[in-house]
């Protein structure tokens, strides 16, 4: 089990207000391409109680009940571990959940969002826990989907992150990626992500740079927020007693620019909130400057400036992004000891194009022949009733 302790990097299990037991929630789940909507899930579960306990899959029980998944186990505990909401995370935890689990790491329920999981034989794995009134539902989050995200990178369009051009091949993907013969359920597929202010601030830690702490400054895409992100911002927290990591993220049209491709591939409202569920980021600037001025160094009395090994690409004007920062002497490289890059996940993705729509379209016709199922079952006692006299 590796602990986390909710909102900072280590941290121990405390009381629940007014000194009662804690109310301990388990969510558990494959956490493949983690993104905001992942995010969203554990905070909900999170403020349902007051330590949030997270199982992981292996690779082994998601290749047989899903199919291949595009991340390792390993990637997929540290992701996972990353998110402020997560108090602990459970490696290899089973496929499906059962009370014996709940028991060992003393749950009192586990929450889920509002879709299903289905086992390799068309079972939901929540059965168990829901028939012994130990199951809690969360909200889904429209918009974003691990299946949608794999469709972006396979399409290869520049206009999949603008609702207003998003082209007619993206539109047809869109509503054939993981569409099996003979319908569509509600949970496989690709809808529309609504940005709100709202969801910001319930993404947000509010919490302003206080007295004492080094406030350090990094930018970039973020873009498909992923483990060499992770491993970057972890090492930049580390660089004081008392960080307050800002990250600043570029626009659409300037990570195009400098990407060039299909890229981003999650637009800035989504990389916004990725980024703002991991707990070694304070603050995140919305459409920063692609060169560090002064005016943003001062604004946010920045203390120090971060970038990756990844190439620093000349601004339009063919002058060094990290200008300001460098005269001051307070830029500095970091070296995450990770190599994983967006392209590198992209070219996964391509790479395993047919194992992934088979994928999705196997993992449709489960859950359409479950609905189904539900359907007829729901339907049988009013028939039943209208043959009372």
């Amino acid at each position: 089990m590796i602990r986390n302790g909710h909102g900072e990097a280590g941290g121990d299990e405390r009381p629940g207000p007014g000194g009662r037991r804690a109310v301990r929630v388990w969510c558990d789940g494959c956490y493949d391409m983690v993104h905001y909507g992942h995010s969203n899930q554990l905070r909900q579960a999170r403020a349902m109680g007051d330590h949030l306990i997270v199982g992981v899959h292996t690779d082994e029980e998601i290749a047989k009940h899903k199919g291949p998944p595009v991340f390792t186990q390993e990637e997929r505990y540290k992701m996972v571990q990353a998110i402020k909401w997560v108090d602990e995370v459970v490696p290899a935890a089973p496929y499906v959940t059962t009370l014996e689990t709940l028991d060992k790491y003393s749950c009192d329920f586990c929450v889920h969002g509002n879709d299903i999981t289905l086992t390799v034989d068309g079972r939901d794995t929540y059965e168990e826990v829901k028939q012994a009134g130990r199951y809690r539902e969360c909200k889904r989050t429209q918009g974003v989907s691990t299946t949608d995200l794999v469709g972006r990178m396979l399409l290869v369009t520049k206009a999949h992150h603008s609702s207003q051009e998003m082209s007619s091949e993206y539109r047809e993907y869109a509503d054939s990626f993981g569409k099996c013969p003979g319908g569509r359920n509600p949970w496989t597929g690709v809808s529309q992500f609504l940005q709100t202010s709202q969801k910001i601030i319930q993404f947000a830690s509010g919490k302003e740079p206080q007295p004492g702490e080094t406030v350090i400054y990094v930018a970039g895409a973020f873009d498909l927020f992923h483990i060499g992100h992770v491993d970057f911002l972890e090492k930049v927290h580390g660089l004081a007693e008392r960080p307050y990591v800002i990250a600043g993220l570029h626009f659409d049209q300037e990570v195009n620019h400098y990407k060039g491709k299909n890229y981003p591939i999650m637009n800035l409202h989504e990389r916004t909130l990725s980024v703002l569920a991991c707990r070694y980021v304070s603050e995140v600037v919305i459409g920063a400057p692609y060169s560090v001025t002064a005016e943003l160094l001062d604004h946010f009395k920045v203390d120090l400036v971060c970038h990756g090994k990844t190439e620093i690409v000349p601004d339009k004007d063919g002058s060094d992004p990290y200008e300001e920062p460098k005269r001051r002497g307070i830029f500095c490289q970091i070296d995450s000891g990770n190599d994983l890059t967006t392209d590198l996940i992209v070219q996964r993705i391509i790479k395993n194009r047919l194992e992934y729509e088979a994928r999705n379209q196997k993992k449709e016709a489960k859950e359409l022949a479950f609905l189904e199922a539900m359907r007829q079952q729901e339907a049988r006692p009013e028939r039943e009733s209208d043959c009372d006299f």
